[in-house]
């Protein structure tokens, strides 16, 4: 099974990746990740996207693209793939159509992580960790049980991340609603999308994912 799993910054697609590797056996395809690692071990295509990083530039849909064919060459047939972060553009959809077709796999779901702007904002900006030990926090929903005391390890000191803010988050949303939102047209017209509530809580997403996939 090939499922892309969309949504904008936030809207929780890393966590339920994660949930799907470990039900399934499924592989999380995420290029940020992948970029990583190939540079690292100084793969081929590592080495280019290693040489234009070097010069400043934007690593090109191409290079993304033999990235994934490498991912996928590498993991197997019998190996279903999440596509996470990936198309972002109508190019990138199209490159992943050529890519998957080589390789004799279909994409079967594309699933939007639906979200509400302004409580998406809430979501992320209220997000603070331990500084020690890396539990996770929020201005909101999860204060620690003593204040200025970590549950977990009993440290004192947290941090933020500072793009954590609310210029930056709402900036990535509408960077999500120009570029990658555009995409969904191509695969509805497939009928192969279903929108699930991002903002519901991480088990009920989870579930409501797996009636999805399941049928």
């Amino acid at each position: 099974m090939n499922i892309i799993l969309l949504g904008p910054p936030g809207a929780g697609k890393g966590t339920q990746a994660q949930r799907l590797v470990e039900r399934h056996g499924m592989r999380q395809l995420s290029t940020g990740d992948m970029l990583r690692a190939a540079v690292k071990a100084a793969t081929p295509v590592g080495l280019q996207a290693k040489a234009v990083m070097e010069r400043g530039e934007l690593v090109s849909d191409e290079i993304v693209s033999a990235l994934i064919g490498e991912e996928l060459d590498a993991m197997g047939s019998d190996t279903g793939a999440i596509f996470d972060g990936y198309p972002r553009t109508e190019a990138q959809a199209g490159s992943l159509d050529a890519i998957l077709d080589e390789r004799g796999r279909t994409l079967d779901h594309v699933i939007e992580l639906a979200v509400d702007e302004d409580a998406l904002v809430e979501r992320i900006t209220g997000r603070f960790t331990c500084a020690n030990c890396g539990k996770g926090y929020h201005d909101t929903f999860e204060q620690p049980k003593v204040a200025g005391e970590c549950d977990k390890c009993g440290s004192t000191e947290f941090k933020r991340r500072p793009d954590d803010n609310e210029e930056t988050v709402r900036t990535r949303m509408a960077e999500y609603r120009a570029k990658t939102a555009p995409i969904l047209p191509i695969y509805e017209a497939r009928g192969i999308v279903s929108r699930v509530d991002g903002m519901a809580d991480m088990d009920e997403v989870t579930a409501a994912i797996e009636r999805l996939i399941s049928t």
